[in-house]
């Protein structure tokens, strides 16, 4: 009698993956442009660029200034949106660093989900075109919140399932590498005087990964003495969603690669082990640097916990090679892993 893992396979091979009509093309690249617009602008306010939002707004002194500041709010934001559009359309060094941002971070984002979709048409599975996420400016700090595919069907095997999870991360991370080299090339070396100024005005502190850390010792910049440039910010987010998939809970990323490695007991175990040390280093951030970041990255584990990870059809093991590609795959999760990534001062 024919196995049935064989008659799966042989099914796979002779269906083809569904195809994007004309239409579903337009609408994924009008929510790629609609990306651009306001990844652009975010690039040009902060976290990401240093100027003051609301110059000629006075700090509120009491209740009632609070008040006052929370229901002009809404105005506040329209008007500095449009003042920065302007901005954007009349000087020029502002737009060229908005757009350096806008490209640097969508071609990350655009790389790990093309990495997905590429394995899903080599493996015949169906899966939607990226659905880019854009967000309003300083609503959404980076003017997105992201992109992803749908998998419409089964997946046929752990191959298909390894190959597909770990297929984003990589070529989101290949193509991270060189924008976050050539940022620290460009980065601009404050002195020692106003690095201390700056630091001791306080505020927002964007932690260095330990992949950061060790091409600035290559390239031999002082990090400590830096400046945040586009490159650099667009780098930094690059590298918290690729660590942040590749924690290996639920649906994520890292929890397919784990799923296809280990099998379903510790898939769940490792997503469980997941919260709750993310849940301790969301109270050390909070208590050591005043940062309540963590608390999300937690949330999003919790709700990962709760979405069961589909079977494939095909529960063949994995061989050696895609055992040694989930080792280096394990490797740039540690080098791009941020536990405190934001600090504030």
């Amino acid at each position: 009698m024919p196995d049935l893992n064989s008659l799966t396979n042989q099914l796979f091979d002779r269906r083809e993956a569904m195809r994007p009509t004309l239409r579903t093309w337009l609408k994924h690249l009008a929510l790629l442009l609609i990306a651009f617009f306001t990844v652009t602008i975010a690039g040009v306010l902060p976290p990401f660029n240093n100027v003051e939002i609301f110059p000629n707004v006075p700090d509120p002194q009491t209740w009632t200034d609070v008040y006052q500041f929370i229901v002009s709010l809404p105005a506040l934001y329209v008007q500095l949106i449009f003042s920065t559009i302007q901005k954007l359309f009349t000087d020029f060094e502002t737009f060229i660093y908005g757009v350096k941002f806008s490209v640097s971070l969508l071609a990350i984002l655009t790389a790990h989900e093309a990495g997905h979709y590429v394995a899903c048409r080599l493996y015949r599975v169906d899966a939607t075109l990226p659905y880019f996420i854009p967000l309003p400016p300083l609503i959404g700090p980076a003017g997105t919140l992201g992109a992803f595919i749908k998998i419409v069907s089964p997946m046929p095997s752990r191959r298909a399932t390894f190959d597909i999870g770990v297929a984003g991360p990589i070529a989101g991370f290949i193509v991270l590498l060189p924008i976050l080299i050539f940022g620290l090339l460009t980065m601009e070396q404050a002195s020692p005087v106003e690095a201390s100024a700056a630091l001791a005005q306080g505020g927002l502190y964007f932690s260095d990964s330990l992949l950061t850390q060790l091409l600035a010792k290559i390239i031999g910049v002082n990090l400590s003495l830096g400046f945040f440039n586009p490159f650099l910010a667009a780098a930094w987010l690059g590298m918290l969603i690729t660590s942040l998939n590749l924690i290996p809970s639920g649906q994520l990323d890292g929890g397919h690669a784990i799923y296809a490695v280990f099998g379903e007991k510790i898939h769940f175990w490792t997503g469980r082990v997941a919260f709750a040390l993310m849940s301790v280093i969301s109270l050390l951030g909070w208590f050591l640097y005043n940062s309540p970041s963590g608390f999300l990255f937690a949330i999003l584990l919790a709700v990962m916990m709760r979405i069961r990870h589909p079977e494939p059809l095909d529960e063949t093991p994995l061989n050696f090679k895609r055992k040694i590609i989930a080792v280096l795959t394990l490797l740039i999760f540690i080098l791009c892993f941020l536990p405190f990534p934001i600090q504030i001062r």
